[in-house]
């Protein structure tokens, strides 16, 4: 018997997706919720990780009844290996991104561009320092250069160790050297993955579970980092400031041009190209008010961080926008851009361009940028956004709701400066209780799970228990329309997070960033271990990513786990075909790195599960609960 079709109300959180969705199946347009429809039931040997497909024996898949594949490798093993490259992939992704931002800053060291610059010559003087770069009495540009070529390093193999192990607590070294995955490069962790889980390589699974550790500790504490921080350094390191988020941020009366996916090298020459006089001038002759960039994804948190640009949507919510059939343009970078988004542009007006090499989408218009002909390119896709504006049909917009409020730029400079630039004030609300602790809630989106429905249920369960919230990625976009990124949202909050957030004047939720910005999450919990002279396992900290989907978020928490940081999943990975990998996941990894995951698809019992482990490490830590 056919299953049915889940209900609207089953599907999304919000007015606006719900009417979006609508629309979509009016005009006859396919959306992730529909294919997810077509492709149920999925494989059970898929799900569970016990298919092997890396040589032409196979491909193979692991029962009882049938146990080893043609080479030998029972479930543990075939388990342990899918997993692997599932990290190093996500690994790979994040770090990648870190790689074109040390590219650039590379250029701008050597003058190779006039179209990037340093914004925030403090933070590069202050960075550099920190990484052993002579910075007194010379030039920007010079720093610059050492930094980036620093950097290099950082993905190569020629190194005792990443840069940024400097700020990881020296327990949380102590323990890494004794296991054998403290992160030595980054590509040289990823390629070493690939070359364990070849056939006939590491055959056990918990020694390839451990590399599995050393190499989300690349991305973490290496490659996600690095983008971070360079990324302040060119761009502006941000600041709290008042934005809006949802579908009402599109215009109709104006061109809107939609930047979606993760880096900001492209997203912040098209801003500024849709601010330059003569393009404003332009789209006014073609009839339009002005030109209105609006964000998506994590290049939308990008953008909403350091310039305030409205965020139209999280993952879930890249189609829906389009639907709209307001928007003129959709210019993406690279992951977590639905290849489904060139159907859906054909729909309509829209125009969908690619711009990196590493990203072409069949059926879109690809438009290459460079360091060196960015503010160019930028200005020929805004250029041609403001004559498909031409092309509106104004009968197809519905753009749903109006925006809402939302405050965010919330950089670790940003909320020591609001502390008055020192830990103590934090530290002393943990010790006295009106902060039992602070929780990360970071993430996508996955159509499985009623979309941002898990991400506020929690948040909200989580600050009425007295635990500070910071949210990156696609979380944040449901932080910001749940009301939650907004300091009357103290009112939501129990009595001692409230007075807290009242005498600074933010929200119980603070948005920290894109999901790279993760790199921020492990750098402050590093800065109170120090200041507290223990280690990241020791403090009342926990993270969750319960709508995750992608293989970049199985890196991120892994590498929070094997910081030491209790972390909880909405859906479990596909592990559960191993019984050992399974059992370290859940169990083994509490006596080998000091924290474990968790996975709980109920919101509610997973804020139980954060919060008992918060209370563990308050007693622990001596302080009352």
């Amino acid at each position: 018997m056919a299953k049915e079709p889940r209900k609207l109300d089953e599907l999304t959180l919000w007015d606006d997706a719900k009417l979006m969705i609508e629309k979509a199946k009016a005009d006859g347009v396919e959306t992730v919720w529909d294919r997810l429809e077509q492709q149920t039931p999925h494989c059970t040997f898929c799900e569970k990780g016990t298919t092997c497909n890396k040589c032409v024996m196979g491909p193979c898949r692991i029962s009882d009844k049938k146990p080893r594949g043609v080479c030998g490798a029972d479930a543990d093993l075939t388990v342990a290996r899918n997993f692997g490259r599932f990290v190093a992939a996500g690994a790979a992704s994040h770090s990648d991104h870190g790689r074109d931002l040390v590219e650039t800053l590379l250029a701008v060291g050597r003058g190779k561009t006039r179209d990037y610059a340093i914004r925030d010559e403090e933070k590069l003087r202050r960075i550099a320092a920190e990484v052993g770069i002579d910075v007194d009495g010379r030039e920007a540009k010079d720093v610059a250069r050492d930094l980036a070529e620093t950097f290099v390093q950082d993905f190569g193999f020629a190194t005792e160790g990443l840069s940024f192990i400097c700020r990881v607590p020296e327990k949380r070294r102590a323990l890494w050297k004794k296991l054998g995955i403290t992160p030595r490069g980054v590509d040289r962790d990823v390629v070493e993955m690939m070359h364990r889980t070849h056939m006939g390589v590491d055959s056990d699974a918990v020694n390839i579970c451990l590399h599995a550790a050393r190499v989300s500790l690349a991305d973490g504490w290496g490659g996600s980092m690095i983008a971070t921080e360079i990324s302040d350094i060119l761009f502006g390191t941000p600041t709290p400031r008042s934005a809006k988020v949802n579908l009402g941020v599109l215009r109709a009366d104006q061109v809107n041009i939609l930047v979606h996916g993760h880096s900001p090298i492209v997203s912040e020459m098209i801003l500024a190209a849709a601010r330059d006089p003569k393009m404003l001038a332009k789209a006014k002759d073609a009839g339009a008010s002005g030109i209105n960039i609006a964000g998506l994804c994590c290049t939308g948190n990008e953008l909403l961080m350091r310039q305030g640009v409205p965020i139209a949507g999280n993952h879930l919510m890249t189609e829906l926008a389009i639907v709209t059939g307001a928007v003129e343009t959709i210019v993406v970078d690279y992951q977590c851009i639905m290849p489904s988004l060139v159907q859906v542009a054909h729909c309509y007006h829209t125009r969908f361009v690619s711009t990196s090499d590493k990203a072409k989408f069949t059926g879109g218009d690809h438009v290459e940028f460079h360091y060196d002909n960015a503010r160019e390119k930028a200005l020929e896709v805004v250029g041609e956004a403001i004559e498909r504006f031409k092309l509106r049909d104004p009968a197809k917009v519905d753009i749903p709701c109006d925006p809402v409020e939302i405050t965010t730029g919330f950089s670790n400079e940003a909320i020591l400066g609001a502390l008055g630039g020192t830990p103590a004030p934090l530290i002393e609300a943990i010790k006295d209780g009106k902060v039992r602790g602070v929780a990360g809630i970071v993430g996508c989106n996955n159509p499985k799970l009623k979309h941002d429905h898990c991400h506020v249920t929690l948040a909200r369960e989580l600050i009425k228990r007295n635990v500070l919230v910071l949210a990156t990625g696609c979380a944040t976009v449901a932080m910001g329309k749940a009301g939650l990124l907004m300091p009357e949202a103290a009112s939501e909050a129990g009595e001692g997070l409230a007075a807290v957030c009242r005498s600074l004047g933010i929200p119980p939720v603070l948005h920290v960033g894109s999901c790279v910005d993760n790199a921020r999450i492990l750098h402050i919990c590093g800065v109170l271990a120090n200041a507290l002279g223990v280690d990241i396992a020791d403090l009342p900290v926990a993270a969750s990513a319960p709508e995750w989907y992608s293989e970049k978020a199985a890196a991120i928490g892994l590498y929070a786990v094997a910081s030491g940081i209790y972390t909880h999943l909405g859906l479990p990975p596909h592990i559960t075909g191993s019984e050992t990998v399974t059992s370290l996941a859940l169990e083994g990894l509490e006596g080998v790195v000091g924290a474990v995951f968790a996975v709980e698809p109920d919101p509610v019992k997973a804020a139980d599960l954060m919060d008992t482990r918060i209370s563990i490490k308050r007693k622990a830590l001596g302080l009352s609960d």
